[in-house]
C-alpha cells in the first residue's frame, strides 16, 4: 500500500480554524515535508494549485505557492519519492504544461506526474480574466479531455497536429520526449462524469472519504471507479485522502479536533461554501465543500485518535477494494509527520513490507 503526503502549499494547510497552526507556505517548509516523507518511506507527494483564497481572519488560502515551480525546485533534492504537480487547465496551454512536465521528468526520470485540475472556483480565474463563463461547469471535463489528449500525444509522438473543439495544434513540437514516452496523470473526479474522465485518461484518481473515523467510507467511490475502468480496460488506482490527527490517547487527539472546531473561521468557511455552490453542475468535490458537518477541515475524511487506533484505521482503509494508496494531510506537518513515522507507521500491517525493504537498503 502506497502512502503519500498532500503538501502544505497554501497557508494553514486544510484547517479553517484560528486555533490551528498558523503559517505561510514556503519553499523550505514544503521541501522539509517532502524530505521527511521520503525518509520515512512514503512513495509520493502531491501539491495542489490554488489561485485565490477565502479571506476571513485566517486569510485562508490567500497565500499559495505555484505548484510546478515549487516541485521543480524540490525535485533535485530527492532520490526515490514520486512528485506530482498540479495544473489548472484554464491557465496554461497543454503544450506548455507538457514541456514543463518533460523538463521535471528529465531531472527525476519516471518519478514525476501531473495532477489535472478542471476548476470549481470561478473566482480563481475571473480575477485574471480567464473564466469562460458558468457554462464551463457543464463542459469542463470535455475541455480537460482534449487537454490531456494533447499532452499524451505530444509525449508519445513529439510533434502533432490536432483539431479539437477547444485546442488546435499545427505541427506542435515537444522535444525531447520523456524517456518512457508518457508521464502519469492524476485526476480527482468524484462525480459520475469525473470518474468517467479518470477511467479514460488517468493513471490514479483521488477518491474522497468523509466523516470522522470512517476509514472505509471511500468504498463506494472506489467501486464506481472500478466500474468505469471495466468500460475502458485501463488500470487506474484509487488514492484516498485522509486528514490525520493523532496523540497518545483518543481523548488527547479529540481535544485537538474540538479546539479546531471551536476556532472555526466562520467567514472563510462561508466563502468556501458559497463559491462551491456556484458550481451548478457539481456533484463531486464542490458538492462536498458545501456540507456543514465538517467545514473546519474542508469536509475531508479525518482519522482521529491514539497512534494505535489511527494505525488500525489506516489498515482498514487500505483493505478497501481498489485502493492503490492513501494520501495524508496533517494538522501539524512537522509534529504530525514525526508521530506518523515513529508511532503510527510501524504499527500498520499494510506498511510492513515497505519498512522491511527500507531496513534492508
Amino acid at each position: 500500500m502506497e502512502i503519500g503526503v498532500f503538501l502544505p502549499i497554501g497557508n494553514n494547510g486544510w484547517l479553517l480554524s484560528e486555533n490551528a497552526p498558523q503559517y505561510k507556505p514556503s519553499y523550505e517548509l514544503n521541501k522539509s515535508v517532502v524530505l521527511r516523507a521520503e525518509a520515512m518511506g512514503m512513495e509520493f507527494a502531491l501539491s495542489m494549485i490554488k489561485l485565490h483564497g477565502f479571506d476571513g481572519p485566517t486569510e485562508f488560502w490567500n497565500y499559495n505557492l505555484e505548484s510546478f515551480t515549487m516541485i521543480a525546485t524540490i525535485a533535485p533534492a530527492t532520490t526515490r519519492i514520486k512528485l506530482f504537480a498540479s495544473t489548472a487547465v484554464l491557465t496554461l496551454p497543454p503544450a506548455i504544461v507538457a514541456r514543463m512536465a518533460v523538463t521535471i521528468d528529465n531531472c527525476i526520470p519516471g518519478r514525476f506526474g501531473v495532477n489535472i485540475v478542471s476548476g470549481w472556483q470561478a473566482m480563481e480565474y475571473s480575477q485574471m480574466g480567464l473564466w469562460p463563463g458558468n457554462d464551463y461547469f457543464g463542459y469542463r471535463y470535455d475541455y480537460s479531455t482534449e487537454y490531456v489528449e494533447v499532452m499524451r500525444k505530444l509525449w508519445a509522438e513529439g510533434r502533432i497536429d490536432y483539431d479539437g473543439a477547444h485546442f488546435q495544434m499545427d505541427d506542435c513540437m515537444v522535444l525531447p520526449q520523456p524517456e518512457a514516452r508518457t508521464i502519469p496523470i492524476v485526476c480527482a473526479g468524484q462525480s459520475a462524469r469525473g470518474m468517467e474522465f479518470a477511467a479514460q485518461w488517468g493513471d490514479f484518481n483521488f477518491c474522497l472519504g468523509n466523516g470522522i473515523n470512517t476509514p472505509t467510507a471511500h468504498a463506494d467511490n472506489n467501486l464506481r471507479l472500478i466500474e468505469e475502468t471495466r468500460k475502458t480496460g485501463r488500470d487506474v488506482g484509487a488514492y484516498v485522502l485522509f486528514m490525520i490527527i493523532t496523540d497518545e490517547t483518543d481523548d488527547e487527539a479529540f481535544a485537538k479536533w474540538e479546539s479546531y472546531q471551536a476556532g472555526l473561521d466562520v467567514e472563510a468557511a462561508a466563502n468556501v461554501m458559497g463559491r462551491a455552490a456556484e458550481d451548478i453542475k457539481g456533484d463531486g468535490v464542490s458538492k462536498a465543500m458545501q456540507r456543514e458537518d465538517g467545514t473546519v477541515n474542508m469536509n475531508i475524511g479525518a482519522l482521529i485518535g491514539s497512534h494505535e487506533n489511527v494505525a488500525r484505521m489506516l489498515d482498514e482503509a487500505a483493505q478497501v477494494e481498489g485502493t492503490k494508496g492513501i494520501m495524508l494531510i496533517f494538522d501539524d506537518y512537522h509534529a504530525g509527520m514525526d508521530a506518523f513515522a515513529e508511532r503510527v507507521q510501524p504499527l500498520m500491517a499494510c506498511r510492513q513490507d515497505r519498512l522491511t525493504a527500507m531496513a534492508a537498503e
